[in-house]
């Protein structure tokens, strides 16, 4: 194993005794993190918890919408069979729990979430006929709570959404406030010694073996670093031509936000027939913005520095709104565009090689991990004898 070491300028300081002097494109850092999206960010806090100081690099500004962490929710959906989802969700939930309030409201709205249908994966690890309950088994067995109940109690509990199955229902699941959290995470970062600097992009991460990793800036500027955490979205295959990763597919994905006739609304996930649609559907209440309403994945493949922007699927969604949601105006849909990051079994990438770690495909069902994957992140950056779950590690070999 490679010792772990200790940068210094040419003064003799190493950086924790730098820091405050101001950032420069030839600092050397113990960790820096590429990628200020909410997983950079968990991770950058996760570790001035731990006592580091991480130097976090964007390519973009503070609340950007070029890549997956923007907006104001995100849906916190618990309905997971698999355990290692189940355990990176529970240590997630401690990071939420730690976070606490801001503006004085928990940054995780537990309003509750539905979920019904038959077939279709929303990463659930569970997507047969009898997929519902043996998520709420393995929710059960975990202290989640959870419950299965008829169509018609369904029905009569949310009259603003149409039920023909049984539908499983977590009270301990809702959404989370996306940019206030994004806001929070920043914030805790730089009051704990660390520091992001936005508008810094990167052309490239190297692993330089036992010199640690090195990221090349778009400046022509670099910074060494004893480890690299790459958290970079969309970019992830640019950035790391070095690493072999799995595919990862990147989409523009178009949900849209509806007014809301009645009420009141719990966060949702809608397993479809896929002989009349294309995917299955997720959506949450967004105060101010209406009922957010999307199919899951099923965007066009796009490059991610030259977005079309084109909706895609919406008269197929309003037809799903005109179906099955009596207490939304199928007529109002107001759409919006992100980024999806994924690979081919939705599974996230969490791993090191050499002196760079690696956080990536997590679009479409990570934000709610972001204090769990962030944790995890640290771990690997922190201890190169760590290891994530097994389904989250690279192919070796």
């Amino acid at each position: 194993m490679r010792p772990k070491m200790t940068r210094f300028s040419e003064d003799g300081r190493s950086y924790a005794q730098r820091r405050g002097t101001g950032w420069d494109a030839g600092r050397m850092s113990r960790i820096v993190i590429v990628g200020a999206g909410v997983m950079g960010l968990a991770t950058a806090w996760a570790l001035v918890r731990r006592g580091e100081r991480p130097l976090v690099l964007e390519r973009f500004g503070r609340g950007h919408t070029h890549g997956a962490s923007h907006g104001a929710t995100r849906n916190f959906n618990n309905a997971y069979a698999d355990g290692h989802y189940l355990d990176l969700l529970q240590r997630a939930r401690e990071g939420w729990d730690a976070l606490g309030e801001v503006d004085g409201e928990p940054l995780l709205r537990r309003h509750g979430l539905v979920t019904h249908g038959v077939g279709g994966d929303l990463g659930g690890g569970a997507d047969d006929a009898d997929g519902l309950e043996t998520i709420a088994r393995s929710l059960g067995a975990r202290g989640i709570p959870a419950e299965m109940l008829s169509a018609a109690e369904a029905g009569a509990r949310w009259p603003g959404m149409r039920f023909e199955t049984d539908v499983l229902y977590s009270a301990d699941a809702g959404v989370a406030r996306a940019s206030a959290a994004m806001l929070e995470l920043e914030r805790r970062v730089q009051d704990g010694g660390g520091e992001v600097r936005w508008g810094a992009p990167a052309a490239g991460i190297d692993d330089l073996g036992e010199r640690g990793a090195r990221v090349r800036l778009a400046s022509g500027g670099e910074v060494e670093a004893d480890v690299v955490v790459a958290t970079v979205g969309a970019w992830t295959e640019r950035l790391l031509p070095g690493i072999r990763l799995p595919r990862l597919t990147v989409t523009e994905e178009t949900p849209a936000h509806f007014a809301p006739t009645a009420g009141p609304w719990p966060s949702f996930n809608h397993r479809l027939d896929p002989s009349r649609y294309p995917a299955p559907v997720y959506g949450m209440p967004t105060p101010g913005e209406g009922v957010k309403v999307g199919f899951h994945r099923v965007g066009d493949v796009v490059d991610p520095d030259a977005r079309t922007h084109r909706v895609t699927h919406h008269e197929t969604l309003v037809d799903y709104v005109r179906e099955w949601m009596p207490g939304l105006d199928p007529d109002s849909a107001v759409h919006l565009s992100c980024t999806y990051t994924s690979t081919d079994d939705s599974a996230f990438v969490l791993d090191r090689v050499g002196s760079v770690v690696v956080g990536a495909g997590f679009s479409g069902h990570g934000f709610k991990f972001a204090p769990g994957i962030g944790a995890t992140l640290a771990d690997l950056a922190l201890d190169a004898t760590a290891r994530a779950a097994a389904p989250f590690r690279l192919p070796r070999g």
